[in-house]
C-alpha cells in the first residue's frame, strides 16, 4: 500500500472488502486468506506467491516441551476420550481461572472453554498440535495437564532431552 500510494479506502474501493477488514488484517486483529490477500493485491498490481518449505520453528525449550507433550495427548484425542476427559479438564478450567489474569491467558482459557463445549476436534487437535504463536499461547494454560498416564508422559520428556 505505501509503494502504490493506495488508502485504506481506496484499497476497500477497488477489492470490494470492508475497509474495516482492511485495517484488522492490517492490525493483526484477524487474519485474510490467501484468496482475500491475493485479491487485495491484485487491485495495486502485485500478485501473491505462497512458498511451500518446512520451516523449523524457534521454539524456547519450554514451549518444546508443551508442543511435544500436547502432540503425544493429540494422537489419544476422540470423540470418546473427550468425554472421559471433561471431568478432568473442567477441574483444570476452574482452577487455571483462579489462577491467571491478563490478556493473553484470559482469552485463551474463553477458546479453550468454547472449543471443548463444542467438541471441536479439528481445532482441537490443531491447537494441540500448533506451531503458530496463537497455539503456542493457547497452550500455555492448557486445561489438558493430567490426562497422559505418568510413563506415557516420562517417554514424551525423555526424548525431548
Amino acid at each position: 500500500m505505501l509503494e502504490t500510494g493506495t488508502t485504506q479506502s481506496d484499497l476497500a474501493r477497488l477489492s470490494g472488502v470492508r475497509q474495516s477488514s482492511i485495517s484488522q488484517f492490517l492490525s493483526g486483529k484477524v487474519k485474510m486468506s490467501d484468496e482475500q490477500l491475493s485479491r487485495l493485491l491484485a487491485c495495486m498490481g502485485f500478485c501473491l506467491e505462497v512458498v511451500r518449505r518446512p520451516v523449523a520453528p524457534e521454539l524456547t525449550r519450554s514451549e518444546a516441551r508443551s508442543w511435544r507433550l500436547h502432540r503425544q495427548l493429540s494422537t489419544h484425542l476422540t470423540q470418546a476420550s473427550l468425554q472421559l476427559w471433561l471431568p478432568r479438564i473442567e477441574r483444570n478450567l476452574a482452577r487455571l481461572r483462579g489462577g491467571v489474569s491478563g490478556q493473553p491467558h484470559l482469552r485463551n482459557l474463553d477458546r479453550w472453554e468454547s472449543l471443548i463445549e463444542r467438541s471441536d476436534l479439528p481445532c482441537l487437535h490443531r491447537v494441540l498440535t500448533g506451531l503458530d504463536r496463537e497455539s503456542i499461547e493457547m497452550r500455555e494454560v492448557s486445561p489438558m495437564g493430567g490426562l497422559l498416564a505418568q510413563d506415557e508422559r516420562a517417554d514424551v520428556l525423555r526424548a525431548a532431552s
